[in-house]
């Protein structure tokens, strides 16, 4: 059954301060990080490392993450844009977050509070790897309350009808009367796969399932990491194929290939080394502060 999606981007208003609902899954996905971390921590799964010294590594995250991801955003999709408009960079509200500047942000935080640590960095990323899978959750349900980074065209049963990719006639419309005209069927056609729920569904559920369940025991060094960065590379890889890239950039090549794709075939490629590498690396065991 075709869905109508009319999700207000504003979960509530303080005053004149307005909450998005993508902000809070940011919120929601660090929360939930910081709770699983502790977790990691007390079962010692960080060799000598506190609460204390957790909470340090998840501020130095947390930075990489929002620092990296705009940034990121920015060099690989949209330059010109924020050159014509700086502005527009402080406005992360509004989407815009690129999950492979987020990476590079959040491994050069890792880098930096392992080095202060005396840590293997690798060791640090295997033990942040499964926290990471429900912040990309959260973060792609948002982009669907946001009514952003929608797919192709469907007419399969369980596409939805962004207002956001309708004509400009039929977007500037009273939400009541496209609901009405909604209902008559005649809007059908537009219908798109809900990519972002695609992608909340294996980056984030099915990605954190297989983390989780297979970091639950010491693995050798480089397996955790590689799992994480191959499954993440393949998944966004083959969503790729139904999401519609970024209107500035369209395709790169061949009528199909994207952005994405191009940035997650060197994750793919690093998981494959890193799992090869894991084979006769050491195994980090449990060791509680």
């Amino acid at each position: 059954m075709t869905y109508l999606l009319q999700a207000d981007p504003i979960a509530f208003s303080v005053g004149p301060l307005k909450i998005h609902w993508y902000g809070l899954m940011y919120l929601l996905g660090f929360a939930v990080a910081w709770w699983l971390g502790n977790r990691r921590v007390r079962a010692g799964r960080l060799p000598g490392v506190d609460a204390q010294g957790f909470g340090d590594l998840m501020f130095y995250a947390m930075i990489g993450v929002v620092l990296g991801g705009r940034l990121g955003y920015i060099l690989f999709y949209d330059l010109n844009t924020y050159i014509a408009h700086p502005l527009q960079m402080l406005k992360v509200w509004e989407g815009g977050m690129s999950f492979h500047g987020g990476l590079i942000g959040v491994v050069a935080a890792v880098w930096w509070w392992s080095r202060k640590h005396a840590l293997h960095v690798v060791d640090t990323l295997e033990f942040v790897a499964p926290l990471v899978p429900p912040g990309l959750g959260f973060g792609r349900l948002g982009n669907f309350i946001n009514g952003e980074l929608w797919g192709k065209q469907t007419d399969a049963g369980w596409g939805v009808v962004f207002p956001s990719s309708l004509d400009t006639e039929l977007r500037t419309m009273a939400p009541d009367a496209l609901r009405k005209l909604f209902e008559t069927g005649a809007l059908d056609r537009f219908a798109r796969h809900p990519s972002q729920l695609y992608q909340a569904f294996l980056e984030g559920l099915v990605l954190f399932t297989v983390l989780w369940v297979y970091s639950r025991k010491p693995r050798p060094r480089y397996a955790v990491a590689g799992l994480f960065v191959l499954l993440y590379g393949v998944f966004r890889f083959l969503v790729e194929f139904v999401r519609v890239p970024d209107a500035q950039l369209e395709y790169l090549a061949f009528g199909w290939v994207t952005m994405g794709q191009v940035l997650s075939l060197p994750l793919i490629v690093l998981g494959l080394v890193w799992l090869w590498m894991s084979r006769r690396a050491p195994t980090l065991q449990p060791r509680v502060a």
